[in-house]
């Protein structure tokens, strides 16, 4: 099993920046894929950005070049970095673990307004 606590949301104004983290129960380098998911109100939840365990990255388009995800093994943390922020980014972002299943975080709310 894995647990997932994420941090570091809240209200930011539109360009500004923030960053989320993601601490694990177990060593990341054990997991197959961390990654960052968010749930707009009305909306599906959808892929932000993905990490795997050798270090390869995917992210949606909406945040490519605005969003960086990295991880930090010795901490057992995912971040997720966020710059140039929009209010459509606002959403409740969670945390995702794929080890032998999915594992979620609680969620943290982000808010993007002026």
């Amino acid at each position: 099993q894995v647990q997932l606590v994420e941090s570091g949301g809240g209200l930011v104004q539109p360009g500004g920046s923030l960053r989320l983290s993601c601490a694990a129960s177990r060593l990341i380098s054990s997991i197959y894929r961390m990654g960052w998911y968010r749930q707009a109100p009305g909306k599906q939840r959808e892929l932000v950005a993905t990490i795997t365990r050798v270090g390869s990255i995917k992210y949606a388009d909406s945040v490519k070049g605005r969003f960086t995800i990295s991880r930090d093994n010795a901490k057992n943390t995912v971040y997720l970095q966020m710059n140039t922020v929009k209010p459509e980014d606002t959403a409740v972002y969670y945390c995702n673990a794929k080890f032998d299943d999915d594992y979620w975080g609680q969620g943290t709310q982000v808010t993007v307004s002026s």
